[in-house]
């Protein structure tokens, strides 16, 4: 596909909405006209008489369509609005020529929550929610879907403190890849033998990170160690992560430790017991789907009967909040299949169900090797979709989080649902980004939050495990960019009005 950028600045939301109808085509962008393919976009924009005047077309094969629109250049916001027009353009004939109407519209950020609080504030949620419908194209059933998330994250949100921030932890290593995955994360069989330096420098990256935050005067609301899977590691490596938070970190204000456990076949007693007494108050087995033949063509290496053994198993450790996750999309997976599988979870009654749609990213084994073919079925993602809202929502279970990542299938999203009381924070808080998470561990990101305003400053860990380990001290001097990124904050700190 070539995609015609002519005399305007609205590339990333041009090439965003072509991705969105054309996931599987790679956007080649130039910026003068006279170019030709089979699949040709043209987006041009030219000043004249006081107006932006807009011209879109697209080229499908044997098929044409255009449209044009003009933009008084005295609009308020010109720049947003004209993109927006742009866009809508764009999006309208993509549906015409398509007849596909993605059920989030002309929308392509991760966090449309966000972007409807923001909207809120501005207007009041009914003409928020009018301008998702009319204006941005988002569907009604997603409108409203965005309507009761925002309103179960107001609370959480409200928790947040200017000096508040969450600590997460990064544990990059799996048993296996899974074939969607994109994450860091690497199998033990390559990188096992790191293990042991990588958690001893892990601590002592969280000593130093205590020391940041208390000289920065942060308050500890939620840990969230995450991965890869943690439970890869054994129960002793587990108790001596948990331990470092606990005796370097204010522990009294964290409302929630949570382990992204993850991989059932890697839950046993011991990792249970060494979690348990340590004080963590969540975890997550993620089944991904309850049909064997799916887990075996996505590269899991556990059983559906392993997922119920370990989730019983915490039961039986005394966890009393465990979320579960699911992937709608799956290779080999269908409606009734999916179904199945959210009926089978729900009878476990865990506290949270956080259901995701496949995103096929470029990194993920699927896009590296074409062996496997994943479903590219929006609408039978979308019935799934529609059968997690109706049956959750029959059940108790809330909306509490919800975002987006490009190339997943349907142009859907991923949702947490919870039962009120279960929420997880730090779901809401690194999606909201409304205060700073400091991160250890490779891959990890810190994202430092200026207490007022929506402003964020990212500090990067090396990406890969071995990294992390030749190059630590050279990201421990990054993180002390912490301390100097707070002075700077502090001494522009205005509170907001809002």
């Amino acid at each position: 596909m070539i995609l015609v950028i002519d005399g305007h600045s609205y590339l990333y939301e041009m090439e965003s909405l072509c991705d969105i109808f054309f996931p599987y085509e790679k956007v080649t962008a130039v910026y003068e006209n006279g170019h030709d393919d089979s699949l040709l976009v043209y987006t041009g924009y030219k000043e004249e008489n006081g107006a932006a005047h807009l011209h879109v077309s697209v080229k499908m094969e044997d098929r044409f369509a255009e449209k044009r629109g003009t933009f008084s250049l005295g609009e308020p916001d010109f720049e947003r609005q004209c993109g927006l027009a742009m866009a809508v353009l764009l999006y309208d004939i993509l549906v015409e020529l398509t007849g596909y109407r993605p059920k989030w519209g002309v929308l392509i950020g991760v966090r449309p929550i966000k972007l409807l609080r923001k909207l809120t504030a501005e207007m009041g949620q009914s003409k928020a929610a009018e301008y998702f419908l009319n204006s941005l194209h988002v569907s009604q059933e997603k409108t409203a879907l965005s309507v009761r998330t925002m309103q179960h994250e107001q609370p959480i949100l409200a928790a947040s403190k200017p000096e508040s921030f969450s600590l997460y932890i990064s544990i990059p290593f799996c048993p296996t890849r899974c074939a969607y995955c994109s994450f860091v994360a690497q199998s033990t069989e390559k990188t096992g033998k790191l293990i042991p330096q990588y958690v001893d420098l892990l601590c002592k990256e969280l000593e130093y990170t205590s020391e940041v935050a208390k000289a920065c005067n942060l308050r500890l609301e939620t840990v969230y160690m995450g991965g890869g899977t943690p439970t890869t590691l054994n129960a002793q490596q587990l108790g001596q992560i948990i331990d470092t938070v606990n005796q370097n970190f204010d522990m009294n204000t964290c409302r929630e430790f949570t382990v992204e456990a993850g991989r059932p076949d890697t839950i046993t007693a011991d990792k249970l017991q060494a979690m348990k007494e340590r004080g963590i108050t969540r975890i997550s087995i993620n089944p991904q789907t309850l049909n064997d033949e799916v887990l075996n063509l996505i590269g899991r290496d556990h059983t559906t009967q392993q997922t119920l053994d370990a989730f019983h198993l915490a039961r039986a450790h005394g966890f009393d909040n465990i979320n579960m996750d699911l992937i709608v999309g799956l290779a080999g997976d269908s409606v009734e299949s999916f179904r199945n599988t959210l009926d089978g979870v729900v009878a476990l009654h865990p506290e949270s169900i956080t259901v995701h749609t496949l995103a096929l990213k470029r990194s993920s084994n699927i896009n590296k090797n074409g062996k496997i073919h994943f479903i590219n079925d929006g609408e039978g993602a979308g019935q799934m979709l529609n059968y997690v809202d109706t049956v959750l929502t029959k059940q108790n279970y809330i909306p509490y989080y919800l975002y987006r990542q490009s190339r997943m299938v349907g142009n859907l999203e991923n949702t947490g649902w919870a039962k009120p009381g279960y929420e997880n924070y730090y779901n809401v808080y690194i999606m909201d980004e409304s205060h700073t998470i400091l991160a250890c561990g490779a891959g990890a990101v810190s994202k430092i939050k200026h207490p007022y305003k929506d402003e964020l400053q990212r500090i990067f860990n090396f990406k890969f495990p071995y990294e992390y380990i030749d190059r630590y001290q050279e990201m421990l001097d990054r993180k002390e960019k912490v301390k100097s990124i707070y002075k700077q904050f502090l001494l522009s700190a205005t509170p907001s009005t809002n």
